[in-house]
């Protein structure tokens, strides 16, 4: 039996996506045999990450400033943006570095089952940003899911009689995949081929 800050320490990582209690022990496993290194230099990237992280008040990325770094770049077409889920599959289109514009983060999708509503997420910001002018198209990345095409089309009525284009992703995206986990070649094909919402 390890001690009780072992044990509580293999349950936070267990919680963590992609990690089970056994890959959790293995990971505590390895850091207690590197106590000396890995254990400090852990504790402070988290602490550093607790402390400064803040959400973009114009897109939602998380960031260590606000505006982000990406809503901050001026070599950023803001002409376009694209609207997506949450924070990973911002990230995971980024990591592609294939789409030049600015970024909207609804922090989730519409979900009957979960009780998530229009508004539960940032849907009010997206149309004040596209209303305001200055956005040619908008991209509406989300999840090849049922939730996720729900709120695309959702969010295509919502943005009807705007004076923007609305594309979505092309659906070669696997049915009931995920942004986050798909590779930049799936994803650079789906960027290419978008197409008009409707």
């Amino acid at each position: 039996m390890a001690s009780q800050e072992i044990e509580a320490l293999a349950a936070a990582l267990a919680r963590l996506p992609g990690l089970g209690p056994r890959s959790a022990r293995r990971a505590v496993l390895w850091l207690v045999k590197r106590r000396d290194t890995a254990l400090p230099q852990l504790a402070e990237a988290l602490e550093a990450m607790r402390a400064t992280l803040v959400e973009c008040r114009i897109c939602g990325n998380v960031d260590t400033r606000d505006p982000c770094a990406i809503c901050a770049d001026p070599r950023r077409d803001p002409r376009q943006l694209c609207v997506v889920e949450d924070v990973a599959d911002l990230w995971a289109l980024d990591r592609a570095r294939l789409f030049t514009g600015r970024y909207h983060v609804l922090g989730g999708r519409l979900s009957a089952l979960d009780g998530v509503r229009p508004e539960d997420l940032s849907i009010g910001a997206l149309l004040s940003r596209a209303g305001a002018g200055g956005i040619d198209e908008i991209v509406l990345a989300m999840n090849a899911t049922l939730e996720g095409q729900t709120t695309a089309h959702y969010l295509a009525d919502r943005l009807e009689g705007l004076p923007v284009r609305v594309t979505q992703l092309a659906h070669g995206l696997p049915v009931g995949g995920e942004l986050d986990y798909l590779d930049e070649g799936t994803l650079a094909q789906a960027l290419r081929a978008r197409r008009p919402v409707g």
